[in-house]
This record gives structure tokens, sequence and C-alpha cells, in this order.
């Protein structure tokens, strides 16, 4: 049977975005769950062989998209978005020094790769300690007092607000917390390597997710310098591994982590020196975003943004004799809600006034690739975009406790429209239930935010049914289609971003950044301009 739901969308003219107005009578349109479901399960079929940039799974998943896209009356069109892809063969990491030689076995003890365009790196080094690996003068924090340049660093996961949550943003995880701030901030120090120590209850996932995330071919944006700009070698060690190579320099890792809580924390060489070996096979990738656009009926040059990411991790290591990388929940269930959305909002009567862009974006799983690209090439202003809606797993578990977490909490006035809409169906906004984690760095609004754009990022997935897929499944074989899944609670969600996303395209005024949050000064400067 056929999961309807009736969504309520206005026909009176929005008032302000901050207020919601009382309950209007609207016309009506549906979200069709089975449908949301077909989608999936042809976007995570094994014949999509993981959907990776730049090859079958790519060509076949955006084809079916803009298919759709065309199929119910959207302006559809690819944006261009220039790769490289790069397969690594890694040697094992030698250390030598104090406490004798070791030989680091790759994928078990550490991964590593390089994002420059080079046949063969070769990264032999001094290994140095630099606590979180942060500089932020906001918070008079610098990890980098010493010179490192041409050493190979050693970092902490997060920032320091994990052990402290008087420094920083408190529970919440800042950007300086993002594997690829530490990544750029090594490049800046001149830095020859950065390793990032992985501590599965910080990262909230186990080690066996960065396994599988970095084996096969890696992408990223075509760069001017063909990757110059970036630290030479990237990689990341286990805990494991990080306390037996403390241990072996005569140090103790958790004395460590505790004297790099202290804002006059200093690098610490290890009298332990690193090599290893990467080669690299690259080709150049054509890939591409898809848009679907339904032209607004009174402001069609003012644009609110729905995006998904299509991608997901295409071939990689075998796990339980399975090497396809389905990516069923993480995004093949976020681009099927989107493209439901996309039907609904073109039956919607009277038409809304501002244009709605459907974005699906590639590269996500690379460090928001896509997404990056089209904030910077903007296909339409940013200046002239009210917001970004994103989805990033949608809950295909059928339980979500009647509440809607939104990720970011606090950040933007959209959440204000989305409280007042979620009370219809018997919800509640709840805030990000692990702050400390930083997901809102890690899904694709993070790209229209800092570029100014209030952006809007949700989950209502079940702590309970969040742990299984995270252990079992994320970025595993295993996240595969269930013809079991029941598509209430994604429904549910998509009912409501979609009315949040009608009554931001009616409303008078513009969704805005709340006092004190980090990307409001972006959004003002960029509207004086």
């Amino acid at each position: 049977m056929r999961i309807r739901t009736k969504l309520l969308l206005c026909l009176l003219v929005v008032a302000a975005c901050s207020r919601p107005p009382a309950r209007e009578k609207p016309a009506v349109s549906a979200i069709d769950g089975d449908a949301v479901k077909s989608h999936i399960q042809k976007l995570a079929s094994d014949d999509l062989e993981g959907r990776a940039p730049g090859g079958k799974g790519e060509e076949l998943a955006t084809a079916y998209i803009a298919d759709f896209y065309k199929s119910i009356g959207l302006k559809t069109q690819f944006q261009p978005v220039p790769m490289v892809g790069i397969t690594s063969t890694v040697s094992p990491m030698r250390l030598t020094g104090k406490g004798g030689n070791k030989m680091l076995k790759y994928g078990d003890e550490f991964v590593a790769w390089s994002k420059r365009e080079q046949d063969k790196i070769s990264a032999e080094a001094d290994l140095v300690f630099c606590g979180y690996g942060v500089t932020a003068p906001e918070y008079q924090w610098n990890d980098f007092k010493d010179n490192v340049k041409g050493k190979i660093i050693i970092v902490l996961i997060n920032d320091p607000q994990l052990e402290d949550q008087s420094k920083f943003g408190g529970k919440a995880m800042t950007y300086y917390g993002r594997w690829t701030y530490k990544f750029e901030e090594a490049a800046r120090q001149g830095a020859a390597g950065a390793l990032i120590v992985h501590e599965t209850p910080y990262a909230g996932y186990p080690w066996e997710v960065v396994r599988g995330s970095w084996s096969g071919e890696q992408f990223d944006i075509v760069r001017p310098d063909k990757g110059a700009s970036t630290v030479p070698l990237q990689g990341w060690i286990t805990r494991d591994i990080a306390a037996a190579l403390f241990k072996s320099a005569g140090m103790d890792f958790d004395e460590l982590k505790k004297r790099a809580l202290q804002q006059d924390f200093r690098p610490i060489p290890l009298d332990i020196r690193a090599s290893v070996d990467v080669n690299n096979q690259m080709r150049r990738v054509d890939s591409k975003n898809v848009i679907g656009v339904l032209e607004g009926s009174e402001k069609p040059d003012e644009y609110i943004v729905l995006t998904a990411h299509w991608d997901h991790l295409g071939i990689g290591e075998p796990q339980n004799g399975d090497k396809i990388y389905n990516g069923a929940v993480d995004n093949a269930s976020g681009v099927a809600m989107v493209m439901e959305m996309a039907r609904a909002a073109t039956k919607i009567q009277p038409k809304p006034k501002r244009s709605m862009v459907f974005l699906a974006v590639t590269g996500e799983e690379q460090g928001l690739l896509g997404s990056a690209y089209y904030a910077d090439n903007p296909v339409f202003p940013l200046t002239k975009t009210l917001a970004n809606i994103n989805i990033d797993e949608g809950n295909v578990f059928g339980r979500n406790n009647n509440q809607i977490e939104v990720i970011g909490f606090g950040y933007t006035d959209l959440e204000d429209i989305l409280r007042d809409v979620v009370a219809s169906q018997g919800r509640m906004v709840t805030a990000d239930a692990e702050p400390e984690k930083g997901f809102y760095f890690r899904s694709d609004q993070f790209s229209f935010a800092k570029k100014g754009v209030p952006a809007l990022y949700t989950k209502s997935v079940t702590v309970e049914d969040e742990r299984e897929f995270t252990e079992k499944r994320y970025h595993k074989p295993s996240d595969e289609f269930d013809p079991n899944w029941d598509m209430k609670a994604a429904v549910a969600d998509a009912d409501a971003l979609l009315q949040v996303a009608v009554r931001v395209a009616n409303g008078q005024k513009w969704p805005e950044w709340k006092p004190g949050t980090e990307f409001r000064a972006v959004r003002e400067q960029s509207l004086r301009k």
C-alpha cells in the first residue's frame, strides 16, 4: 500500500520568517513514501557500483536524477565539477629512533594518502606532537608556537572543547575540530605530513570507517597548482598506535592530551623519524552536480536551495566478501527525499513565489567537494539565495520519538519556522544531541554556511537506530537497501522540510543567522556588496 501524508502548504502570503503566522488553510500536496523507497532501491543497487564520482555509477545516478527532474517539469541542467581521481598505493610506515625500529601496517594501524598530483610522494621526517593542531587567534590559541616546517605532525581529533568545555564552542565542536581544517592548517605551517589520532568516542565512528572511507580511489577538486598547496602526506593513526608511539618515546599519551589543553602548550618532538611512500595513479574526472529548478511565480531571481549528495564511496576494500559500498542510507535516502519533495512542490497551488532549486551534489564523501564547488561557482547568486536546506541520511527506520533534531541548533531562525511546522505533526524541535562531534561541519549545508547563506540540517533518527547504523553499516558495504524499511519518518521529515522551504519562498522576511553565530558577519558583508 502506498504511504501518503497530507502536506499543508500556503494559500496566503506568509508573513515574517522569524515569527510564523497562525495555522493556514493551504492547498494539498503529498510525499509518496513508496516512491521515496523506489528511488533508494534504484540509486543503491549494485548496478550503480556505489556511486563514486567519475565512473559508471555517476553516469547512471546523475542521469536518473536528471531524467526524473525533467519528467516532473523542472528546468534541468548539469553543473560540471572538475575533479582529479587519485588511487594510492601506500608502503608500510617505518619508524626509527627512540624506542627502536617499527613498521606500521597500512590499513590496520594507519591510513595515508596525498592530494598532490604527483606519481610518488616520499615523506621522511621527524615526528612532532602538535596538540590539537589549531591556530585560533580569537581564542588566543596557537598549537604551533615552534616551527614545524618539514616535520610530520601528530594531532588530536576534534578541538579542545572535548576535554575542557570552557574553550572554543563549549560543548559544540567548531570548525577547528574538523579533519579538513587540520590538514589545511598543516599545509599553512609547512609540515611534510599530518597524522590525526583517531578516537572512536570523539569521532562518532570506529576505525573500520576510516579504513573503508580511505580505501580505493580518492577525489579532490582540480586545483591550479595540482595540489602543491596541500600538505604532502595526510593520514590517520589508531589511538593504540599513538599511545604505543608516545610510550616508546618515553611519554604518556593521556598526559600529553592534558598538556595539549593548556594555552601555553608547545609542540613536542618525539625523537622518532617516520618514512612512508605514496605511489599515485591519477586521472581527470568530469563529475557533475544535478540541478532542477521550479521557477518562482513572482520573484524567480530569488532562490531556496534544497540539497542532498548523490555520491558514495564506490568500490573499495572488501568486507565480508562485499566490495560495493552502496550508500543506501548515506545518501540515496536523502536524494530520494529531495526528488519527491520536488515532485510535491510542482503540484503546489498557487505556485511558490520564489524559485526552488533542487540540487544533487557530487563529492560529499571526499570533503563536500560538489557543494563547495557550487558555493564558489554558484549557478544562482548566493546574495539572492535566501536559504539552504540539506538532507543527509534520511530516517528509513520508521521511528522518530516525535522529535526532529536540528544540527547546528541556535544558528538560524529557520529552526523557528521548522518548530511551527512540526508542531502540526505532533512533534517538537530538539537540539543536536552530540554537538561535540561537529556534524554541522560534516555535510553540504556547511558549504553554504561558510558563504553566509542561512542553512538548515536536521535528523530525526532515534539514538538507538543511529548507534546501530553507525556500528554496523555506516561507510560499509552493508549500507544496502532493505525492502522492509518503514518510510513514515522519512515522509514526515520531507513534509516538514518542504513546508519550511515553501514558507521561505512565500515569505516577506529573509531568514537570518542568529546573533553571535560565526556566519552572521559573512552574510551581512556579502549582502552589503
